[in-house]
């Protein structure tokens, strides 16, 4: 029992005396041009005393311990930065090794991205609303909590502060009749710490204006909202919008820019607008499969947006989107709805693409348009690949942009990690 304690002890005395050592090396290599000759004559004796003992296997343990006490207080005096280090020297050299790490990680294996949009709805999801329309089913604070932590919910509402009939102002297109709800884009944090940009909404209540404010993405998510609260007898919000302009129940603001009733009315301290913004699926993307083999049709792949002229945002910012590879170098595509064919033959190398087709669940088919408008075809080009959106009606894709250079690709989702809904888990 003893000689085993004993070899373990003399072990551990000769690790510790190999890491001084390497140490002695250390400050020796990188401060000699700084330290007198003496300190340097001090540091090669005790630094060979040590090391003599080191080989010699049958060396005590008692003399090796001396020697390295001996190299420890001449390093002491003569290490500087080196020995002995400060606390928060350690700490920020551990978070430096630590970054260094996960960059390393994030840039050649595993990434995390978050999905921004819907145009892979039913798959993956974006930024999606559950909206409150009534003060009694809003969930209280216990239940937000754990909303925010199982789902990134964050909540929005807006209370009246006067009496009067909700209007919107919007802004139309006079020729086609199209419209869009008059926003600002403005600075604002998320987390209450990282900079980000929002869009601020208003309602007008009478005449006094309120505002709430929604990320970026969210603009289709606000138009649903907007639907539900303010115009639940109307399918949509075209209809809305056009009754509300024949009845007269509008105010012209000049430069196409208008005011549309409501049908709501509400009194001061009345709820406005209560909704919850779920955040989108965030996966992990493998980034090292594809440096071994090409993507296959039927898989959903990442790719960046710098090399694709119709992506590129201002000052040619690089961002990521996420798609289904249905065409690689040389297919030929068409859509005859709600089928996409692949040359020639409805495509069916994955089952999602059944599901697609035969619009189960949530899934709506493929719509033609763009480059593959009716009756048109595509053939993709040799060193590309073509890309489409599972939400197809509402997605921007390779029909609108174009073919992804096979360079751009950047891996494939593996795992949704975020938020723990049903779809937690592989990707698919």
């Amino acid at each position: 029992m003893f000689s085993i304690f004993g070899k373990r002890k003399d072990k551990k005395l000769r690790h510790d005396a190999d890491n001084w050592l390497r140490l002695a090396d250390k400050v020796y290599h990188y401060r000699r041009d700084l330290l007198s000759d003496k300190e340097l004559n001090e540091l090669n004796q005790a630094s060979l005393e040590l090391r003599e003992l080191h080989k010699d296997k049958k060396a005590e343990a008692s003399r090796i311990k001396l020697a390295v006490e001996r190299l420890e207080d001449v390093i002491r005096r003569v290490g500087g930065s080196y020995y002995p280090k400060s606390a928060l020297a350690e700490n920020i050299e551990v978070l430096l090794v630590a970054a260094i790490l996960a960059i390393g990680i994030r840039t050649y294996f595993i990434q995390p991205f978050k999905i921004p949009t819907n145009s892979m709805k039913p798959t993956y999801y974006g930024m999606t609303a559950e909206v409150y329309v009534e003060p009694e089913d809003e969930p209280g604070a216990m239940h937000s909590v754990a909303r925010r932590l199982l789902f990134g919910a964050s909540r929005v509402d807006l209370d009246a502060e006067n009496d009067g009939v909700c209007r919107l102002p919007i802004i139309m297109d006079s020729a086609s009749g199209v419209f869009d709800f008059i926003h600002r884009e403005v600075p604002d944090r998320t987390w209450l710490v990282f900079p980000t940009v929002s869009k601020e909404y208003t309602v007008f209540v009478g005449n006094e204006s309120h505002t709430y404010r929604t990320p970026r993405d969210f603009q289709q998510q606000v138009r649903d909202i907007i639907l539900e609260v303010f115009y639940p007898q109307h399918d949509n919000l075209v209809d809305a919008v056009s009754d509300m302009r024949r009845s007269g129940r509008y105010q012209h603001l000049g430069n196409n820019r208008y005011l549309i009733e409501t049908d709501r009315e509400v009194d001061a301290g009345d709820r406005i607008l209560s909704f919850d913004i779920l955040t989108g699926d965030q996966l992990f993307v493998d980034r090292m499969s594809y440096h071994f083999k090409k993507p296959s049709v039927g898989g959903s792949v990442v790719f960046r947006t710098g090399d694709i002229p119709g992506l590129r945002g201002p000052g040619n910012q690089d961002s990521y989107y996420i798609k289904r590879l249905v065409g690689i170098g040389g297919d030929r595509l068409e859509i005859r709805e709600p089928y996409l064919y692949r040359n020639d033959e409805p495509i069916d190398s994955r089952n999602v693409f059944e599901d697609i087709h035969a619009r189960e669940g949530k899934y709506g088919g493929y719509v033609a348009g763009g480059n593959l408008a009716p009756d048109s075809h595509v053939r993709v080009e040799d060193g590309t690949y073509y890309a489409l959106g599972d939400n197809s009606a509402n997605s921007l894709d390779s029909r609108s942009f174009g073919f992804v250079p096979e360079h751009a690709v950047v891996g494939r989702p593996i795992m949704i990690y975020y938020p723990f809904t049903s779809r937690w888990g592989r990707a698919r």
